[in-house]
């Protein structure tokens, strides 16, 4: 099976390319654009350089080839080097297959190979860019056998046969929807395009824009207010296009040991979360979805497809009610208990909660109000929003033990709940300030492994008896009062 070297389809060729051509757009952008006089010089330049990166990625494409032989999988590669990888498949971890714009019109898929020791970049330690499903299918099906996920008894079927499906969650289109309308991402549009714009320091006219600024500044403070709501709601409509795009078709499914995630419309994606590298579950609610009962659910991963930072913490169920969660997940993750009674911090933390807010916000209101009146007075909204959110910390703070695991629950902007088994656990600490000490009162981390890093939550100022009772379940020591 596979035995004989295979290339990738050509359509590899031209994402070789198009890579390429990404990673020089902007040097090209600017020098054909902005680099004065000698423009139709630099047209040449700029036509050659496209035209060798051209044919690199065709050279690229016919010099890559990849076979199965020996429980490997072997790939050779380079155009003036010639690179072997053998890749056993004892330490891959997963292989996840997406579908973008150029593999979807040939029903194509791009395969990335993740093993234990890829890189915490984000970098595959493969990729396979464009392969037909039916080659991709047999990849998947080798590397089953290999670990020993199927049976002996099934060693002679075929291996192109389709593994059964549980469908585990898909969105509706009312939840993908609500999911993008909420998502928050007009703050991460606007500071796109602000990014972006700062980068043309040299090129924009600030001084005479910020002039035309203070010209309509003087029409009054409705035709501001009219120009900012206009501003946030493109951003808004930008934010809730990209989200319909990235979640469409969100589905989970569980595909033997593994839970498969799918979504994506214009580039369908494709992650594997082998369960027994499941860290943690943790479910986190906004303050948009959080009064309609709409929560969140992400695991934690220390392996298959997630290797790096920032995505070992996976979305599993994007959006669906509170209410809903237990019901989804307890027949396949059947060692958590995902309504567990949880003791809150006492009353006495709650003026600590909201000192602590009153400080984080006396510095962003300070600067405006010296230096940018009479606008800087709005700085002073920021007083009662952070007071208001520094109480919801404390009202959501608590902790609870159920058999094997630990459940903590806290809150920065967004309220998250975490649910990790004690086997899973690979740090809990226990702090006592000076002023905790004088009010019997104490803070409790804990932190699983999950991708190179590690994930968990911090509770402040619980009763110290109850983070002693945390310690001791963990630790199975009887007596820690010495170690606070």
């Amino acid at each position: 099976m596979m035995s004989e070297p295979k290339r990738l389809h050509p359509v590899a060729a031209v994402a070789n390319f198009l890579q390429s051509l990404k990673e020089l757009l902007l040097p090209v952008f600017v020098l054909i654009i902005f680099g004065g006089e000698g423009g139709f010089f630099q047209f040449i330049t700029s036509g050659i350089v496209i035209l060798l990166l051209l044919l690199s990625g065709i050279i690229t494409w016919l010099r890559f080839t990849y076979r199965i032989e020996e429980g490997e999988l072997r790939i050779e590669s380079g155009v003036f080097v010639r690179k072997k990888r053998y890749i056993p498949f004892e330490r891959i971890q997963s292989l996840d297959t997406s579908e973008g714009i150029l593999q979807r019109p040939f029903n194509l898929v791009k395969m990335k190979v993740e093993t234990a020791g890829s890189s915490g970049k984000g970098d595959a330690e493969a990729v396979l860019t464009a392969i037909n499903k039916q080659e991709a299918s047999l990849i998947q099906q080798a590397l089953l056998h290999s670990k020993g996920q199927a049976s002996d008894a099934d060693d002679d079927r075929d291996l192109s046969a389709e593994p059964k499906e549980d469908i585990v969650y898909k969105i509706s289109p009312g939840e993908l929807l609500l999911l993008s309308s909420t998502s928050g991402g007009a703050g991460v549009v606007i500071s796109a395009v602000v990014a972006f714009i700062l980068q043309l320091d040299e090129v924009l006219p600030y001084e005479r824009i910020f002039a035309q600024f203070e010209h309509f500044i003087k029409n009054g403070i409705l035709f501001i207010s009219i120009v900012i709501f206009i501003v946030f709601f493109i951003a808004w409509l930008i934010a809730l296009i990209g989200s319909l795009f990235k979640y469409a078709d969100f589905t989970v499914k569980k595909v033997d040991n593994d839970l498969i995630i799918t979504r994506g419309l214009l580039e369908k994606r494709q992650f594997t979360i082998p369960f027994n590298r499941i860290q943690a579950v943790k479910i986190t609610e906004n303050l948009l979805r959080q009064p309609f009962g709409f929560a969140s659910v992400y695991v934690e991963s220390a392996g298959g497809s997630l290797q790096n930072a920032s995505s070992s913490s996976v979305l599993l169920l994007p959006i669906t009610k509170k209410s809903r969660i237990a019901d989804i997940l307890k027949p396949y993750l059947t060692d958590y208990a995902f309504e567990p009674i949880l003791t809150p911090a006492p009353r006495r933390s709650c003026v600590r909660y909201l000192f602590r807010g009153f400080l984080t916000s006396i510095l962003p209101m300070v600067l405006p109000l010296l230096f940018f009146r009479p606008w800087g007075y709005f700085a002073l909204l920021l007083l009662p929003f952070s007071l208001f959110l520094s109480y919801l910390k404390y009202k959501d703070a608590g902790w609870g033990i159920h058999g094997q695991q630990l459940t903590l629950r806290y809150r920065g902007l967004l309220k998250n709940t975490v649910f990790m088994k004690k086997n899973r656990i690979q740090k809990l600490s226990m702090e006592q300030s000076y002023f905790q000490e004088r009010a019997d009162l104490a803070t409790a981390d804990a932190a699983v492994m999950s991708g190179f890093g590690g994930s968990g939550g911090t509770v402040a100022d619980l009763e110290k008896r109850d983070v002693q009772q945390v310690y001791e379940w963990y630790s199975y020591t009887e007596k820690v009062e010495d170690r606070l």
